[in-house]
């Protein structure tokens, strides 16, 4: 199956099928904001604004990676970078290997001429390095959307479970380390739903990432998205076997978290995605650690039908997740993190 065909399916997967995890969650409903009667803040003065990567934002907020690739994915790709300007946070687009193999595809991931000031991330699978690609290619999908960062993403299961799968895992945290000394722009790994656990963190930070996306399980299940696209009953029933396998965001952001302070390296940003939903969910988030959040599922919808769609979505969490902050007491996204802020539910 061509690159193209595989992109449109994973497009209209995700969309028309339920393919969320069916119990495994990703573990905020087990922190609480405290609520302060006496806030001693005026709703007005609360900011969520952060610095990442050297550029300032208005929300802790990114729009995770998507879509590219086939048809479709352009007008998606710039209805999300459009209201990426608009509300002043960051994206991430599609895994750009279709459009470093097909030139007729480069256009679907293009969005810097909508989104001049958006803090913008490159995409390619990590995987990739095992069959051919270099650091050229990552300069090359760098260059192709004028990037400021490059994502490699990890996703041993969907690729395990795919007809076409690729996967020879052997080898990538050397060639990781590779990149990250070679491009001369800051280097993000992410997983794409699975989780990032304590010993993969550690080992990310030693090779020189500059980010790390934990995309935890609870959102969207890639292996459940494989399985509605399987050709066989016996993929079918393989990709299903791993419905609800995987790391829930929370713990993975907290074991990161422990691990970058444990390493003394402030310096690596935590990205939290994987089941964010709510604008709450975007403050938990914040106080555990997290320097940004990522959402797709409820983008790709609002997507589908305009950028302004988008900005109402993406306006309406800024929003919720500044009321939190207020009723929390914390003024700004540094305050969250102070004790008493954010607390564990006693397990019943």
């Amino acid at each position: 199956m061509s690159i193209d065909q595989r992109k449109a399916d994973h497009i209209r997967i995700n969309v028309t099928e339920n393919v969320q995890f069916p119990t495994l969650t990703t573990g905020l409903e087990r922190f609480r904001l405290v609520h302060q009667a006496l806030p001693e803040l005026n709703l007005s003065d609360v900011c969520l604004g952060v610095t990442v990567l050297g550029k300032r934002l208005h929300a802790p907020l990114l729009v995770s990676s998507m879509t590219g690739g086939a048809e479709q994915a352009a007008f998606i790709n710039r209805n999300l970078a459009e209201a990426a300007q608009i509300q002043r946070v960051a994206m991430g687009v599609g895994s750009q290997r279709a459009g470093l193999e097909h030139d007729a595809l480069r256009q679907t991931f293009r969005v810097r001429d909508v989104a001049p000031d958006v803090l913008l991330f490159a995409n390619l699978g990590a995987v990739q390095f095992n069959y051919g690609y270099t650091v050229d290619q990552c300069r090359r999908a760098v260059e192709m959307i004028d990037a400021d960062a490059l994502i490699l993403h990890l996703n041993p299961l969907q690729e395990a479970v795919q007809p076409e799968g690729d996967v020879n895992w052997r080898g990538l945290l050397g060639k990781i380390a590779e990149v990250c000394a070679h491009l001369g722009k800051p280097v993000i790994v992410k997983e794409v739903g699975w989780g990032i656990s304590a010993q993969t963190a550690r080992r990310l930070i030693d090779a020189g990432v500059s980010a790390i996306d934990v995309a935890g399980a609870g959102g969207t299940s890639w292996s459940q998205v494989e399985m509605h696209r399987a050709p066989t009953e016996r993929l079918r029933r393989l990709a299903g076997a791993f419905a609800d396998w995987g790391i829930p965001t929370a713990e993975s952001l907290v074991a990161a978290d422990d691990v970058r302070a444990e390493l003394g390296r402030d310096d690596v940003h935590l990205f939290a995605s994987g089941g964010i939903r709510t604008g709450q969910d975007i403050v938990k988030c914040a106080a555990l650690g997290a320097d940004l959040v990522g959402l797709a599922s409820p983008f790709l919808k609002a997507a589908m039908e305009s950028a302004a769609a988008v900005a109402e979505e993406m306006d309406l969490l800024i929003a919720e997740a500044r009321i939190a902050m207020f009723c929390s007491g914390a003024a700004d996204v540094g305050a969250l993190r102070q004790p008493g802020v954010l607390v564990k539910e006693k397990q019943r």
